[in-house]
């Protein structure tokens, strides 16, 4: 496991998803392939719209089917939307293991951790289904311990 490839924005303040999309749009004017999913922001069409025209050196995937955060939906629609987080945990798997590109951000999937939606163990099978060239980054609020043994590089973000 290359530690070095492994990034992680976390924290209260504002910013962790723009720095993560800061990083693919460089990254993608330099030649790498860059696939973002969005985890529990919801489904916004103009925001999806506006970085699909980054495509196809960038593309975005969020498998949300609720205009509204996750937090802000009622229980049977969290049980749905629930379901489609693990299909979008089970592409980013599926993007690791076939090598589709060689920068994948996990958008808010910090959070998924936090909340027990995704287990401990699931992180571990998607750290050994990447390669050694493949560039992983983390956003959310709050970083677990078992991240940090994969994290090379990890930024704080405090603040508004």
């Amino acid at each position: 496991m290359c530690k070095e490839k492994v990034t992680v924005y976390y924290g209260d303040g504002k910013g962790k998803t723009a720095a993560a999309l800061g990083y693919a749009i460089q990254s993608a004017s330099q030649g790498s392939s860059v696939i973002i999913i969005q985890f529990l922001k919801g489904k916004k069409e103009e925001e999806l719209g506006f970085l699909r025209r980054l495509e196809p050196e960038v593309k975005f995937f969020s498998f949300a089917r609720f205009e509204k955060d996750f937090t802000e939906l009622s229980e049977e629609e969290q049980k749905e939307e629930s379901m489609n987080i693990r299909n979008g945990f089970n592409f980013a798997k599926k993007v690791l293991v076939t090598g589709e590109c060689s920068i994948l951000i996990l958008d808010s999937f910090l959070e998924l951790l936090d909340n027990q939606m995704i287990s401990e163990e699931d992180l571990e099978i998607l750290m050994n289904a990447k390669s050694e060239d493949t560039e992983m980054m983390f956003t959310g609020r709050r970083m677990g311990s078992l991240l940090q043994k994969y994290a090379g590089k990890v930024y704080e973000i405090h603040g508004e």
